[in-house]
C-alpha cells in the first residue's frame, strides 16, 4: 500500500473512531510500528490529527485525551489527585479552575461519583465527559487560547449566581504572607470569584510552587481550608502553612 493511501486510511479511522492505537494500526495495515509512528508524526505536523501516547486522536477531540507523558511533574500531580479525589463527595456542587494539576485531578475522579462541576476550563470540561454521572457545566465567555479557559464579564456573572459546596483551585504560587497568587490579572480575579462562591476552598499545589509569589493576589491563607500537595503533611516546607490553620493533605 502506498504511503498516501495508508495515511488516508489512518485519517478515516481517526475520524470514525476519534482515537486509534498505534499497535493495532500496524497490524491492520501490515506495516512496522516505526512506519506508523512516522505516519502519525507527519499527519500531526499537517494538523490532520493529534499524536498522543500510544496512538492518535482527532484534532477536534485532542482535549479529551491529554498525553500523560507530556504533563510536567505528572507523578506529583497524580499523587495530589489521589489525595484530593475523596474530598468531592456524591451530591456536591463544585467549581474547578484550569491547569494541568486540576486536569489530572478530574481524570482520576471515580466513575461512580455523582456530582455537579462548574468549570471555565475547556480542557477540564471535555475531560469530564468521560465521567457518566458527573453533570458538567461549562462557564462560557471569551476563550483565552493559550490556557484554553474562558475570561470576561460572562464568567463573573455566572460565578456570582453559584453557591458551591467546594472549589478546587490550582495555583501559580503560594506564600505564607500573600497566600495564593497568579501570573495573570484576569485569571486571578476569576479564581477569587470562584473562592467567594464556595463554602470550602481546596488548593491543589505541586511542591515547586510552594513559597513562590506571583504578581496578582487571589486569596490570603485565611481563605483556604485545605492544601493538597505531593509532599507528606509533616514536610518542613508545609510547617508554616499548618500553623496558619490550613489542613494539609
Amino acid at each position: 500500500m502506498k504511503k498516501n493511501d495508508r495515511q488516508r486510511l489512518i485519517i478515516d479511522k481517526v475520524m470514525l473512531h476519534r482515537k486509534v492505537d498505534s499497535d493495532n494500526l500496524a497490524l491492520e495495515l501490515n506495516v512496522s510500528a516505526d512506519t506508523i509512528r512516522r505516519d502519525l508524526n507527519e499527519l500531526d505536523e499537517k494538523g490532520l490529527l493529534t499524536k498522543v501516547h500510544g496512538g492518535a486522536v482527532s484534532s477536534i477531540q485532542k482535549l479529551f485525551h491529554y498525553n500523560e507523558n507530556a504533563v510536567f511533574n505528572r507523578d506529583k500531580k497524580q499523587c495530589i489527585a489521589a489525595k484530593a479525589a475523596p474530598l468531592l463527595e456524591d451530591g456536591m456542587v463544585a467549581i474547578v479552575s484550569g491547569g494541568t494539576t486540576n486536569l489530572v485531578f478530574v481524570s482520576n475522579l471515580p466513575k461512580h461519583l455523582k456530582a455537579t462541576i462548574y468549570t471555565y476550563s475547556l480542557e477540564i470540561a471535555l475531560q469530564l465527559t468521560d465521567h457518566p454521572h458527573i453533570e458538567t457545566v461549562f462557564i462560557g465567555g471569551k476563550i483565552q487560547k493559550k490556557s484554553m479557559v474562558t475570561i470576561g464579564i460572562e464568567v463573573f456573572q455566572i460565578l456570582s449566581k453559584i453557591h458551591a459546596d467546594i472549589c478546587f483551585v490550582g495555583v501559580s504560587g503560594i506564600t505564607l504572607d500573600k497566600g495564593i497568587t497568579d501570573e495573570g490579572y484576569e485569571i486571578a480575579l476569576i479564581k477569587k470569584a470562584m473562592i467567594d462562591a464556595s463554602d470550602k476552598v481546596v488548593s491543589l499545589i505541586t511542591s515547586n510552587k510552594l513559597n513562590v509569589r506571583q504578581n496578582y493576589s487571589v486569596c490570603p491563607l485565611v481563605g483556604i481550608d485545605v492544601i493538597v500537595t505531593d509532599l507528606e503533611a509533616s514536610h518542613q516546607l508545609l510547617t508554616g502553612y499548618g500553623k496558619k490553620g490550613v489542613l494539609i493533605l
